[in-house]
């Protein structure tokens, strides 16, 4: 069974209700369609109904979508008074909140954020930088999250079959030591949501367990001691190199004494630079299928797309969205 196989069946098991802002679309107004007649979760689009029904014209359980248009829609005025009441402090006024819930992304967003969606996906059409943030203008950080960051879940082919998680690919930078301490425990709950099996969190680097002293090392350490004094039970360890953490032979050898080594299936990388690189090598030249980036530290799932992707990337991020809807809420 593929990644994807398994991310659907866990989808359909609990069936979230997820908004797509970008109905117009025509990849994500047929990706749409599909999820919904394949019973991958209950779908609304932010569209224009006679524009959608066109673009949908013909597609069996194009029925089963719930489209809202955001200017007539009879929620326009219950979200523009909400939208206020949060934005009021930055200047909003009133009519600034009545224009801006017309907008498709804060329409889907304000739609999560009210409890009438579990989770958003957009852009397809819009830039990341305004898919972002509308979902952390208005969706927000989760409690006790200090930064929101990304995953891609990483499917490793034969000999390994293995699904593992890397993080942060694709947002955060240059984490400081209280950041990666996040992106660590948000990514092992990430693994839990996904795989369903106990997270092993290796925190890598150039170096495995001393061998070697630089600053930058020492970020890595902090970030352990903090999970480690406010998530005890996680297995976390590092700093390891891949190698040490990935193969047990020479985990075995170079970490004797850890638990991870050899074992990790949650991946960290230290800045962005390492981590998108490595999720590319992974892809392009070891044959792993990466799915992501994954929005993670969100109080509910909003997730960006790529301009450039397919019908497919869209249905399989409905999926990754409903499950982790799901899981956020119980």
């Amino acid at each position: 069974m593929t990644v994807l196989e398994k991310l659907i069946l866990l989808a359909r098991s609990r069936l979230s209700h997820i908004v797509l802002s970008e109905g117009s679309d025509e990849r994500v107004a047929r990706a749409a369609v599909r999820a919904a007649s394949e019973g991958i979760a209950r779908i609304s689009v932010v569209a224009g109904r006679e524009e959608f029904a066109a673009i949908t014209n013909g597609l069996p359980g194009r029925d089963l979508i719930e489209v809202h248009d955001p200017v007539t829609s009879p929620k326009r005025g219950d979200y523009a008074s909400a939208y206020h009441m949060l934005r009021r402090h930055k200047g909003v006024t009133p009519e600034d909140a009545n224009k801006a819930v017309a907008d498709n992304l804060v329409f889907a967003a304000m739609m999560v954020r009210e409890g009438d969606a579990d989770g958003t996906i957009g852009g397809a059409v819009a830039t990341t930088a305004d898919t972002l943030r509308a979902a952390l203008q208005i969706i927000g950080k989760a409690p006790n999250t200090s930064i929101v960051s990304s995953f891609f879940l990483m499917s490793l082919p034969p000999p390994f079959d293995q699904l593992i998680i890397f993080a942060d690919c694709a947002l955060v930078i240059e984490p400081n030591a209280q950041e990666l301490a996040s992106i660590a425990r948000a990514s092992a709950q990430s693994y839990k949501n996904f795989v369903e099996q106990d997270p092993k969190v290796a925190m890598l680097s150039f170096s495995t367990k001393g061998s070697a002293a630089h600053e930058s090392l020492d970020r890595i350490r902090d970030a352990i001691g903090m999970v480690n004094s406010s998530d005890p039970d996680l297995e976390i360890d590092g700093e390891l190199q891949f190698d040490s953490a990935f193969i047990p032979e020479i985990g075995r050898t170079k970490a004797p004494d850890s638990a991870v080594a050899g074992a990790a299936n949650v991946f960290i990388f230290p800045n962005l630079d390492s981590g998108n690189i490595g999720y590319k090598i992974a892809q392009r030249i070891g044959g792993a299928a990466a799915i992501g980036p994954i929005i993670q530290g969100l109080s509910k799932p909003a997730n960006d797309l790529s301009r450039g992707c397919s019908e497919e990337d869209i249905y399989q991020m409905i999926a990754v969205t409903a499950v982790q809807a799901s899981a956020q809420k119980n």
